[in-house]
């Protein structure tokens, strides 16, 4: 099978043609530097991302705070991710880069503001 990426790891945003077998790189067209054939490879066979919302806070002065991953986690566990993101609420004040949680969902990344709260 044959899949169609484009590379974000340099600006120039190659045109990527991907070749797989069972769930396998094969070969990678395309790609004008060496990232892309590291990117083509996390793309299909490990996909991440960085997962980004916001956690509501109870007497803060804003009602929610922007919060992220320190580091990307599997594609496939985002909506769960999501999903438990919503459960959480803030008490305490926050600075941008503080961990709300550790180990988020046992993933070794950790959960962090990314705006002041008081």
């Amino acid at each position: 099978m044959i899949k169609e990426l484009t590379c974000i790891e340099c600006p120039k945003s190659c045109s990527l043609m991907v070749d797989i077998e069972n769930c396998r790189i094969v070969k990678v067209n395309g790609n004008q530097c060496p990232r892309g054939q590291d990117y083509a490879k996390a793309e299909i066979e490990n996909p991440l991302r960085i997962l980004t919302g916001v956690v509501l806070t109870k007497g803060l002065a804003i009602k929610m705070v922007p919060v992220r991953t320190d580091k990307p986690i599997p594609k496939a566990r985002i909506l769960e991710a999501a999903d438990e993101i919503k459960k959480l609420k803030v008490t305490n004040p926050l600075g941008i880069g503080d961990i709300i949680v550790s180990n988020f969902m046992g993933l070794a990344v950790n959960l962090i503001a990314t705006r002041d709260v008081l």
